[in-house]
């Protein structure tokens, strides 16, 4: 917690540093600035748009227009509607997805969605098999390379599937919806032994992906989810351009929709380069 609350000042004090330097120096100074930092931010989620990806059972985003324009009072006016599914585009996975009892979208604890993380990249394998299964050797393997996974990280896998979004065909192995589509997906996943050794081995406090599931797409019992869940360990999917970043050496915030007894919900994620 205590690191948490040291990183939380330090990027509320250099939010702060940022804005006193902005108002002393010139436009040119500032906008240096401005860039320097944002370059330190990756944007990890997909936008939500009439070609998001969501599951072939679940309803599609739909944003209707409520207005826009001129008011009789004379200022600019804009408000719109959304509907959606809770798991479609990136998004969050809460444990009670697949747990009963687990905590709720609203219940995750922030310590579980703020924090140091690193990238597995099996994208060679996966990208060479649709169905190809995440699994403990192939954290052995990064271990070897980067050192011991340590407790508490926040443990992202790149398929490299990202790449074909928002092209549901390629992405999820099919475009069709309903539930006749659900056998015709194929996607990488995370085995169930990989689930596991993460959770009993690593203690990792959350799991992303860059895919529609945490399982790969021919699963019809779910286990990885259901490892995870059980754990308290929240997943995020359809997580995008992990490609952009380090294999280690920087942290995390993924912060999604706080819907009360919800089983997940849209989730901004975002990676905080070390400078």
């Amino acid at each position: 917690m205590r690191r948490l609350l040291a990183m939380a000042a330090c990027l509320a004090a250099g939010a702060t540093f940022a804005s006193l330097g902005g108002a002393f120096a010139g436009d040119s100074d500032r906008e240096r600035a401005s860039a320097s930092a944002l370059r330190g931010l990756v944007d990890l989620s997909h936008p939500f748009n009439e070609r998001t990806i969501y599951w072939p059972t679940a309803t599609q985003f739909k944003l209707t227009k409520v207005a826009e324009g001129e008011t009789e009072g004379g200022y600019f006016y804009a408000a719109n509607d959304f509907a959606a599914a809770e798991h479609g585009g990136t998004h969050l996975d809460s444990p009670v997805h697949f747990a009963r009892g687990g905590d709720t979208t609203d219940e995750v604890p922030l310590t579980r969605l703020v924090g140091r993380a690193i990238v597995v990249d099996v994208s060679s394998r996966a990208l060479e098999d649709r169905d190809y299964l995440i699994s403990r050797s192939d954290f052995r393997s990064w271990e070897r390379r980067h050192g011991r996974i340590p407790r508490r990280t926040i443990v992202l896998l790149r398929t490299g599937f990202d790449r074909y979004w928002p092209d549901a065909e390629r992405y999820l192995g099919t475009a069709e919806r309903g539930q006749q589509a659900v056998p015709k997906l194929h996607f990488p996943g995370l085995a169930e032994e990989g689930a596991r050794w993460l959770v009993r081995q690593r203690g990792v406090k959350a799991v992303g992906i860059d895919t529609a599931s945490i399982d790969y797409g021919q699963s019809t019992d779910f286990l990885s989810h259901r490892v995870l869940g059980a754990a308290g360990v929240p997943v995020f999917e359809n997580v995008a351009r992990l490609g952009r970043l380090p294999t280690r050496g920087f942290s995390l915030v993924a912060l999604p929709m706080k819907i009360e007894r919800g089983s997940g919900g849209p989730l901004r994620v975002m990676a905080v380069l070390q400078p």
